[in-house]
């Protein structure tokens, strides 16, 4: 009996234990998990600021020996980043903007106006965005070379919008769920049409999940390579395509490519961190319906 007593005691003095030290050990945990995530990343901004011949070395270290800007100087010198940097921000932008807009429209009028024949759309969008991408880039291909668009800016704004409709519906649809129906009905009495509303009334209330969508949508077209490779050739190149011409089968300038790689990536998580209480507040808005 006094045997199991002292074994019940440590039993309680463990779980007194773990409870004690439970946030400061999954802290810990999310901390180094953290850190292997970003590791390589870190070795890439490294790598960036270390001169060309200690880049390319066969000994590679993690930190750099000495620090350079030598790559991003020749990242310039090498090939129009700039122009390249503006036809990635240009097309994800617009297309972000017309994307999230008629989502929001499609949404709205799917929360407030739901039917048989609605459920049928939200499911139809539902596949389409279950469609694996590389499978529509030929059709894609050849619808955009068919209107006369290839190498253009127009072509992946075009495909950027179609790709991210989809998902902004459904995401706009569980933040206008939350929204109460009295909001409109306050604004029709008001003398407000449906248009007016959503513009006036709806559209503020939702700006987390704008927010929130407005984001997912920007960093999909921003990151994209398939279709900015295969839409694209010279006059509308974007960032992500420029910066694997750094890659041939007879060289790599892997300084300049890693430099390129830093300016492109650093922008758009500086403003992911500023904005990640819009993201949070956003996802969890939706992702409660009221």
């Amino acid at each position: 009996m006094e045997s199991l007593s002292n074994t019940t005691q440590e039993k309680k003095s463990l779980f007194q234990w773990i409870r004690k030290y439970n946030k400061q050990f999954i802290g810990f945990i999310t901390t180094i998990l953290a850190l292997l995530f970003i590791s390589p990343y870190i070795f890439i901004i490294f790598t960036s600021i270390k001169p060309s011949s200690e880049a390319i070395s066969n000994s590679p270290t993690f930190f750099p020996k000495e620090l350079s800007i030598e790559n991003y100087i020749s990242m310039f010198d090498q090939m129009p980043i700039l122009s390249y940097f503006f036809n990635s921000f240009i097309t994800a932008f617009i297309s972000t903007v017309l994307s999230v807009f008629l989502g929001a429209l499609a949404a709205y009028g799917l929360a407030r106006f739901s039917s048989k024949l609605g459920n049928v759309f939200l499911l139809i969008t539902l596949c389409i965005r279950m469609i694996p991408m590389i499978s529509i880039a030929i059709p894609m291909y050849i619808i955009i070379n068919s209107m006369g668009l290839i190498d253009t800016h127009a072509a992946l704004i075009i495909t950027y919008t179609s790709i991210n409709v989809p998902f902004a519906i459904w995401l706009m649809m569980g933040f206008f769920n939350n929204i109460p129906k009295e909001f409109d009905e306050a604004a029709r009495i008001d003398g407000c049409n449906i248009f007016t509303s959503f513009l006036k009334v709806i559209l503020p209330v939702s700006l987390p999940g704008l927010a929130t969508t407005s984001i997912f949508c920007f960093m999909l077209a921003w990151n994209d390579f398939l279709f900015a490779l295969l839409l694209t050739s010279t006059n509308a190149k974007t960032a992500t395509v420029g910066i694997s011409e750094f890659l041939t089968a007879y060289n790599l300038d892997l300084g300049p490519m890693t430099a390129a790689a830093v300016s492109f990536s650093l922008p758009v998580m500086i403003f992911s961190i500023l904005v990640q209480r819009y993201i949070v507040s956003g996802m969890t808005l939706g992702s409660v319906k009221g």
